[in-house]
């Protein structure tokens, strides 16, 4: 029975992402309206024939049903979409693909030395070497004030 209330748990935990953004999702509400519409025509000029060759010919032949039930289908694949949609990295995935080009071009080693030698003379300029110089005066080891 653990198990049970488990699962269930885990699917009500799993559709919430989902139901959330159904209930907060001016766009996919409307999608999901005008999909339902869409059918809803479909169905109620369907509904008077009887038989399959009847509906099967109807829906071959009537370019408004035909219109109706495209829409229906592009305005469901659209509320899927939205349903579904998954977060974008595009600007996280575009820094991690710059630093990589960067990484690749400072560190290779055909390259590499000539182009950190013209990164250091822009940042730090042409003259002298850039290093870390101990300013200590002769008492112990203490800055230099």
């Amino acid at each position: 029975m653990a198990k049970t209330k488990e699962r269930v748990l885990h699917r009500a935990r799993s559709a919430k992402p989902y139901v959330d953004r159904a209930l907060h999702d001016q766009e996919l509400r409307e999608n999901l309206k005008r999909a339902f519409t869409a059918a809803h025509e479909v169905y109620s000029e369907l509904i008077g024939r009887r038989g399959v060759t009847g509906i099967a010919s109807r829906v071959a032949t009537d370019k408004e049903i035909q219109t109706n039930l495209r829409t229906a289908v592009e305005e469901l694949r659209r509320a899927t979409r939205r349903l579904q949609r998954r977060e974008r990295h595009r600007a996280r995935n575009t820094v991690l693909l710059l630093t990589g080009i960067a990484l690749g071009v400072l560190f290779n080693p055909v390259t590499g030395p000539e182009t950190r030698r013209w990164l250091k003379e822009k940042l730090f300029g042409g003259g002298g070497e850039f290093g870390y110089e101990e300013a200590t005066s002769g008492d112990g080891g203490a800055p230099a004030e």
